[in-house]
């Protein structure tokens, strides 16, 4: 296989999170600069460096969406789309540091404009919050824990209907969520996920089964295909104990050197198009540790 070029795109939005306290402004913004001198250029040696300014964060309620941040969140998504799509055009590989996970539906609006998508979803949580499991009246809501959902067509049409590309941006039978760790509790509030087409490997059927396994199962969706797929880490897939500079740590989480594995195999898939990493609160890791821990996860992913 050659090795395609990798292109780096720096995506600071904290727009699908909300604040913690009055006042707070979440620090995921921070997360591109704060990996970036941490030695990120150097771990994954792009051929380019692509930077999206931060959009303005607000807690305001917004006419017509009951998502925080709505318009703002589809704005940045709109060039984040088109970055992407371009590179992918150029047979280049885009590597998307957010940023929270709302960044996911730019990726795949843009790698979407060259055909359909698989997608698989690491993350600690599987993000399917939307109407029909939520009070609708509840708001403002946050996208960051709606970006399968929305990535599936379910939510508003502010986030899920895309220019140049059908809805859904990826079909249920299309996805792998990988992670989860909070479906075996009870009232486990996105159950309904359960009765999707969506291929589930929570945590802890992840930790036993082990990477060559879940890298089985993952292949055998995305072969029924053959499509392109687009890969999604969220970082709080990590234990907190190793990684607690998150929006919502918790535990267990895959182990890093499993989690490696998974992505190393899963970003030389010559069918990958492109790859986000997502959740980095640098305000959450004032000495750094979790920033270098992520770049050595990547460095080791692209070795």
């Amino acid at each position: 296989m050659v090795e395609r070029p990798r292109v780096l795109i720096r995506a600071p939005s904290n727009l699908g999170l909300r604040p913690l306290r009055p006042g707070h402004v979440p620090g995921t913004w921070r997360a591109p600069a704060a990996l970036t001198e941490a030695g990120l250029v150097e771990a994954l040696r792009p051929v380019r460096v692509l930077d999206l300014a931060r959009p303005s964060y607000s807690t305001r309620p917004h006419p017509g969406t009951r998502l925080r941040n709505g318009p703002a969140i589809r704005t940045f998504n709109l060039a984040l789309a088109g970055l992407v799509d371009a590179t992918v055009r150029a047979g280049e590989f885009p590597i998307v540091i957010g940023g929270d996970c709302s960044i996911l539906l730019g990726a795949l609006a843009g790698a979407r404009r060259m055909g359909p998508l698989s997608l698989v979803h690491i993350d600690g949580h599987s993000d399917f919050r939307h109407p029909g499991n939520y009070e609708a009246a509840a708001g403002p809501v946050s996208a960051a824990g709606m970006d399968l959902a929305l990535a599936t067509g379910r939510g508003e049409a502010l986030l899920t209907e895309w220019p140049d590309v059908p809805v859904p941006l990826v079909p249920d039978e299309q996805v792998v969520q990988i992670g989860e760790r909070e479906n075996r509790d009870p009232g486990f509030v996105w159950a309904d996920i359960n009765e999707t087409a969506i291929t589930r490997i929570d945590v802890f059927d992840a930790r036993e089964a082990g990477a060559t396994t879940v890298l089985r199962r993952t292949k055998k969706v995305l072969d029924r295909t053959g499509w392109p797929f687009w890969l999604h880490l969220d970082i709080d897939v990590l234990d907190e104990a190793i990684m607690p500079a998150v929006d919502s740590p918790g535990g267990p989480g895959i182990e890093p050197d499993e989690l490696a594995t998974t992505l190393r195999r899963l970003s030389a898939d010559p069918r990958c198009a492109g790859l986000d990493v997502t959740i980095y609160d640098p305000d959450e890791d004032p000495d750094g540790n979790c920033a270098a821990l992520i770049v050595s996860l990547l460095a080791d992913v692209f070795a």
